[in-house]
Parts: C-alpha cells; structure tokens; sequence
C-alpha cells in the first residue's frame, strides 16, 4: 500500500502538503491539489479514515451513552435493541463508528469531556430520566451546543433535541378501547415517574377517563419499573384491589406479562376476570398466553430518526428529525396539548394492537 511520503515525493511537495489536500484543511492552490490526487491515484493511497477525522477535527464515532443498571441486560430488552437498530443501521450507512458508553445515572455525567477529548462527535442518549442529577448532566451538554439528541425524554429545552412517540395518545386510545368495551374501573401499572414517557401514559390514561366522566382512582395507581420482575411483585397489590378493578393497563409488556403470571398464580383468569392491555408491541406481547392487546410503538424508527439529527447538525443542515431537509418523515404531536415539549421535540405516532387479553 503507497504511502503519503510516497505521493508527496511524486507530485514534489510536502508530506503536510498531501496530508492538507486529502484532507480538504486549509487554502490549497488548485495546480497543487491537482498533482497530491493525480499522485495519490497513480499510487491507489488511500486515506486512512481515522486520522482524517482527526484532521478534520472529527473523531468518526458517535456516542450512545446508555445508564448502567446492575443485574439488568439492557441488550435482551426490546426497548433497547430496537432503538439500538435503528441507530445503528443510520450510522453504518453513513459511514460512521458508535461508540456505547455507559453512565452511572446517581451520579454527574461528564457528556462535554468526550467532545473535548475528541472521543465522539455527536451523542445519543438513552433511557435518561428527569432525576435532578441526569438531568444536569445532560443540560450541560445542550448549554455547550454539542450535537445531540435525547431518545424518548422530553426536557422542553428548544437546545435538546428528542425524538420518541406520542405516548400520551397511545395510553388514551388503550384506555378509550377498555372504556368502548364496557369498562370503567380501570386500574394502572405505570412506570417511574421520573421519565416524561411515563408522565404522558398517564396523561393520555387520566384524559380518557376524563371524558367518561370519570377519575383515576389513587387505589388502583401502581408503579413499577419496567421490568417484567416489577410486574410480577405488583401483581400482589393488584390482587388486593381486584374487587376494584375491572380492566388493566400496563406501561409496557413486560410489566403485563409479569402481572398476568402473577395473577394467574393466584387464580385470577386474565382475560376472563381482569382484562389487560400492555404497551409497546414487542415480540413477546404476540407470544404470551394470552396475546396482548398493546400499544405499538416505533422504537426502530425512533433510533432510525435520532442518528439523523445528529449527523444532519454535523453536516452543517439546520432542520430537526422529520423537516424536509433529512431523510426520513416524521410523525407529528398527534395531541393538542404541548406543555413540556420543546420545539425540535419529534413525536412518533402509536398504534392499537388488538388481541385476547382485552
């Protein structure tokens, strides 16, 4: 394979003379960069990819900063690994590196130094809450102006950009299908409050009822943390406020699944005495007994759509995720409501899925 010290001997110039012309740094006069790539093809150089970056300024990767939670394999979930596809197929195609890194999310994250350090040059933040440390740590990455963009968590920063899914819509026409069926006391296992995805289900849960005249009961509110494990233990408060409940909704399906088996253990017939929706559509909602009625949504999309924005910011092109100006459509705020969004905030559209379990 040539070397640069090879084109330069050929073309007559110097070593730092090829390496600004294959690099497009710096003003080159036209009969000089002539003869660096006339040499360069004579020799078949190739540019190394790495130190180009460098040259330029740019490292060639993109982070995805993930939280370390111990004992849970982030990577078998489907939240994850679909919106981990979808990034990933994005950034192959354009040719650039991810680089996964993981925060510890009690603690300040030091997002800035990885620009610094040139380590990354863009990040892509997964499962972040609205704890007051997260929410510092990230807030300091937007006060900075670096290339980011927040999957699935709303900060309402016009600075931070969020690509997720109209979560708020997608619990309403759950809860509005059980309401349709003749149910009214209908129950709630949500997620930690501290995710704005968890904040709207419960909108879009509290709107529905709403409009039926009624209220959501404080009795019947159970929280979990997304895990199927989470879903098991709740189903022993479930239990107790069965005589109060006749439908149940899940936050996702893996907090479904767990409650149906815990509840099926203590001789509850789902759907028969309780009802139960779960969200999400993953590949085990088609799979579990009975098939979950579930709220699809686009995590692959979402990914998809997030690694746009940062490497449209990198290329210099000012519009959002969903603009004209990139690659893929966007769904829009299917909700009137906008409190909490920011405006480069992209919500993705939620579909119903009907099967057995309601």
């Amino acid at each position: 394979m040539a070397t640069r010290r090879e084109v330069a001997e050929l073309a007559g110039v110097s070593e730092a003379t090829v390496s600004r012309v294959m690099n497009g740094v710096g003003p080159i006069k036209e009969e000089t960069r002539l003869k660096v790539t006339a040499a360069a093809a004579q020799l078949g150089y190739q540019l190394n990819a790495l130190a180009s970056g460098f040259a330029r300024g740019r490292s060639g990767n993109i982070g995805v900063v993930l939280p370390h939670v111990p004992k849970v394999r982030l990577f078998s979930t489907y939240y994850f690994s679909e919106i981990l596809s979808g990034i990933g197929d994005v950034l192959h195609q354009a040719g650039y590196g991810l680089l996964l890194l993981y925060r510890n999310p009690q603690a300040l994250y030091d997002y800035v130094s990885l620009y610094r350090t040139r380590r990354v040059d863009a990040c892509l933040i997964l499962g972040a809450s609205a704890l007051p440390v997260e929410q510092a740590s990230v807030f300091a990455l937007a006060d900075e102006s670096l290339p980011c963009c927040v999957v699935d968590q709303r900060y309402g920063r016009d600075d931070l950009p969020c690509v997720g899914a109209d979560h708020r819509a997608g619990a309403y026409a759950a809860v509005r299908y059980m309401l349709d069926a003749g149910l009214r006391r209908i129950g709630f296992l949500n997620g930690s409050p501290h995710y704005s995805n968890s904040a709207d289900r419960y909108e879009g849960y509290r709107q529905a009822l709403a409009e039926s005249g009624l209220s959501p009961d404080p009795a019947t509110l159970f929280e979990g943390n997304y895990s199927r494990k989470s879903g098991y233990e709740s189903a022993g408060a479930i239990y107790e406020r069965l005589g109060e409940l006749d439908g149940l909704l899940c936050a996702n399906d893996r907090m479904a699944i767990g409650a149906i088996q815990g509840l099926r253990e203590r001789g509850v017939d789902v759907p028969g005495r309780l009802p139960v929706v779960g969200y999400d559509n993953s590949d085990a909602s088609s799979l579990s007994d009975p098939p979950l009625t579930t709220v699809d949504v686009p995590f692959y999309e979402m990914g998809r759509l997030a690694a746009e924005s940062v490497l449209s910011r990198l290329a210099g092109v000012q519009g959002e995720p969903g603009d004209p100006g990139t690659s893929g459509a966007a769904g829009e705020t299917t909700n009137d409501d906008t409190k909490g969004h920011g405006a480069a905030d992209v919500l993705l559209p939620t579909q119903l899925i009907i099967r057995r379990s309601c």
